[in-house]
């Protein structure tokens, strides 16, 4: 099966290890989880004893110091053996703001324990329920004061708090109409979270259609030491959009790795099930998506590497992390549907996995951008049409 033919692709010995991880985490694991709407605890454990999480820590600080290419194999590996990198992802990923922009200090003093995951940084929050995607009008404010900043505000769809020891918070240190730009006057924090929930945050979960922990926060004058300011005040967008593209071709490993457990079920399924005496994948009715939903797969891939390298080289790679995330985040989709369209009614059935995985992936086509958003970026900025918004 396509499945294990992993010789002639990028890392092979990683792709091996983490599968071999993987299967200690089986069908059976995974449903439990979820009808438990639980967090995959030992899950995200044996990733992190593994060192896979910190993946992307230089190895200064604990961590493996690979490539970006690497740890999108690990996060496509994940996937594609039918578990979800929701769970976890933010830990290799949030970090990369502290890693690029923090101080010396800051990095010393928070990096060895996320690489060894004694603590985590899972959370970044920077939507909010009034703005959305228009980041330069968040409302949450940071007002300095001696020598702590004092947080007021609200935030939503804020994913993995309550498993989380530390968050970036982006916030407003000045006011819109006192800056000469509108990107201008937002600034990063590292917030505390063990010491911030219940002393100035109020953390609420929000019930969605994915087991995938989720939260509005609500902040009432929750005061950060003036220390864990990462960077220059007011730069704070720059250093969020900075991390972007490596989430964003990060995703779109994980949508790669749904696709492609979607093609195999549906494949296998094709094969096996008989109706009037002949494998139904036999019927170009049933083939031909199946086969369409691989080249979309197989063609959001190689997208994804050549982001990958770009970032790897250190070279500009906007366009085509964007491009990435859009291209695997409608094939996996695409795969979604065709394998449960193959698997007719059995496709709604808990055990098949399929309804799980259908639900996991669809987030993709919103989040952590949604695909209108990367149409517009790449229409106006790449194609030079006129700004749509």
């Amino acid at each position: 099966m396509f499945a294990e033919q992993t010789h002639d692709q990028p890392y092979p010995d990683i792709r091996e290890a983490v599968r071999a991880l993987c299967t200690g985490f089986d069908s059976a694991y995974w449903q439990r989880v979820e009808e438990q709407n639980a967090f995959p605890e030992e899950f995200v454990q044996a990733l992190t004893k593994a060192g896979w999480l910190s993946a992307l820590i230089p190895e200064e600080y604990g961590g493996s110091g690979l490539p970006l290419t690497a740890a999108s194999v690990i996060m496509e590996e994940i996937n594609r053996t039918g578990g979800n990198s929701g769970a976890c992802h933010g830990q290799m990923y949030v970090m990369g703001c502290l890693l690029r922009h923090g101080s010396a200090e800051q990095k010393q003093r928070w990096l060895p324990g996320i690489a060894s995951g004694e603590l985590r940084m899972q959370s970044m929050a920077v939507t909010e329920p009034t703005t959305g995607t228009d980041t330069t009008k968040l409302k949450t404010t940071a007002e300095k004061k001696g020598d702590r900043y004092v947080i007021n505000g609200q935030k939503v769809w804020i994913s993995r708090v309550q498993h989380s020891d530390l968050m970036l918070l982006l916030a407003r240190t000045t006011p819109l109409d006192q800056v000469k730009r509108k990107s201008e006057g937002l600034s990063v924090f590292v917030v505390d979270l063990r010491e911030a929930i219940g002393k100035g945050l109020t953390v609420r979960p929000i019930r969605n259609m994915v087991n995938h922990e989720t939260n509005e926060l609500f902040f009432d004058n929750l005061e950060v030491p003036a220390e864990n300011l990462i960077g220059e005040e007011g730069k704070g967008l720059k250093y969020i959009l900075d991390g972007l593209n490596a989430e964003r071709i990060l995703i779109a490993a994980e949508c790669i790795g749904d696709g492609y457990w979607f093609i195999e079920r549906a494949s296998n399924y094709a094969r096996d099930r008989i109706v009037f005496d002949r494998p139904i994948g036999q019927n170009q009715g049933v083939q031909f998506p199946i086969a369409r939903a691989y080249v979309n797969v197989e063609a959001a891939s190689l997208m994804r590497y050549k982001a990958a390298a770009l970032f790897d080289a250190g070279k500009a790679c906007g366009k085509e992390a964007n491009i990435s995330k859009l291209l695997a985040a409608d094939a996996s989709w695409e795969a979604a549907n065709v394998c449960l369209q193959t698997h007719g009614g059995f496709g709604f059935a808990a055990e098949y996995d399929i309804e799980r995985k259908f639900r996991e992936t669809r987030l993709y086509q919103v989040a952590p951008i949604s695909t209108n958003l990367i149409l517009s970026y790449v229409a106006e900025h790449v194609l030079e049409l006129p700004r749509s918004f």
